[in-house]
């Protein structure tokens, strides 16, 4: 046992050495070079996809014997239009002004110096994810663009998906004369595997987590490689006395409905007391097309036709699948306080006509995103205009909110003299 141990962290150091050594490289390439290469690969994508999507099935077919719910296969799923989309975020990403020796500012001190801060690559970036292919592709994409190696491991579902897309943009690269160790996988799903690269301190500058509240919990508690959190997200709508009946029901259908199992999906309803017996039942109505389960408290149990009572446990959890907490409220206030005491600092949503009501949500409610009359889903690198996103980022430090192109960046000093030394 102890020798296979010993194996798997020689692999983990070879990946690390070849991305060391490739990240040097690629922070000295000039925008116009990554954008072709970034090119290819969008175009290596669509022109493999019957290969990719061949990979794919295989990954359904061992989810599908693992029982895995509906809303989980549909993360996992490919299809031609998704792959596509992954080539247009890649495409995207091209696009973009490349952060990469941009000086943010630059003064001149007492001394005469001239002293500016440069955006620069962060160097080698490890990633551990979960089932879902397209963060692959995104975030392969972004630690191109910023000059990054970066070295992927995604979950055991999404294994053969994530290994031919990685062979698709390598085989991109190998294509145009560049180093293929720019995107590296790592072909061991074992949990003694991902806690070894958590702790790969003399390779890795920075480790992303991106997937549930477990895998985020474990990389957190276990790496000794710095860390960029992306939180899970239990993300709140609130309906407030002076919210417009349609526009309440369009976004809470939108918010929980359209792609439940991602994680800016809607998982609790918070309604004003006096619009919950108005609003309630027409928003029932428009959840049962979709057969939303309701765990409802008890004023809210006491207004719908059909739900369940809520336990304490609802408030805090992140469903991701055709499940809604409701509460009703007494106040503004009462909204906040618990949106605050039980979310994850992801996306929360007002929808109110009232200037006031929702300049205090958007000052109070403690979050990396808060709306206003919209729905949380539009939380997303890509509809940020960020081309792709590396995660969702819910701490303080760094990054917050989506992480695109300037998130993967780090800063450095550059001085200029004219023979000065320090008195």
């Amino acid at each position: 046992m102890q020798k296979k141990e010993e194996t798997k962290m020689t692999d983990l150091i070879q990946l690390g050495k070849q991305a060391k050594a490739t990240a040097y490289q690629l922070g000295l390439m000039d925008t116009k070079t990554k954008n072709e290469l970034l090119l290819h690969m969008a175009d290596e994508l669509e022109n493999n996809s019957e290969k990719i999507l061949a990979e794919n099935q295989k990954d359904l077919s061992n989810a599908k014997e693992n029982n895995i719910t509906d809303t989980m296969l549909d993360r996992l799923r490919l299809t031609k239009e998704r792959i596509k989309d992954m080539a247009d975020g890649i495409r995207q990403v091209a696009t973009l002004p490349d952060p990469i020796g941009e000086v943010d500012k630059m003064w001149k001190n007492e001394d005469g110096l001239m002293i500016g801060k440069q955006r620069v690559p962060i160097g080698v970036i490890g990633i551990i994810y979960e089932s879902r292919p397209n963060v692959t592709t995104d975030a392969a994409s972004l630690c191109f663009k910023t000059g990054n190696a970066v070295i992927l491991r995604g979950g055991k579902e999404a294994f053969y998906s994530n290994k031919i897309l990685v062979a698709v943009l390598q085989q991109a690269l190998k294509q145009k004369n560049s180093s293929p160790f720019a995107i590296q996988f790592v072909d061991d799903t074992s949990r003694e595997t991902a806690q070894q690269l958590m702790k790969l301190n003399d390779y890795l500058d920075v480790l992303i987590p991106r997937g549930g509240a477990n895998l985020i919990k474990t990389v957190l508690t276990t790496a000794t490689v710095p860390v960029i959190e992306t939180g899970t997200g239990n993300c709140h709508v609130y309906i407030d006395k002076d919210a417009q009946l349609e526009m309440a029901t369009n976004i809470i259908v939108n918010a929980k409905c359209q792609r439940p199992s991602v994680c800016n999906s809607a998982e609790t309803l918070l309604i004003h007391k006096e619009v919950a017996t108005e609003f309630l039942p027409v928003i029932e109505t428009a959840l049962n097309e979709y057969n939303v389960e309701l765990r409802a408290d008890e004023r809210a149990s006491a207004i719908f036709k059909q739900s369940i009572p809520a336990t304490e446990e609802d408030w805090a959890t992140e469903f991701l699948d055709y499940i809604l907490a409701v509460k009703v409220v007494d106040s503004l206030d009462e909204a906040i306080q618990h949106i605050n005491q039980y979310n994850t600092k992801h996306s929360e949503s007002i929808i109110s006509d009232n200037y006031f009501a929702t300049q205090q949500f958007l000052q109070q409610v403690d979050a990396a995103a808060v709306y206003a009359n919209a729905s949380t889903r539009f939380t997303d690198g890509f509809v940020f205009g960020f081309g792709a996103e590396i995660g969702i980022s819910t701490q303080k430090l760094h990054a917050r909110g989506p992480m695109g192109l300037t998130e993967l960046t780090s800063t450095k000093y550059i001085v200029y003299g004219d023979g000065q030394y320090r008195k």
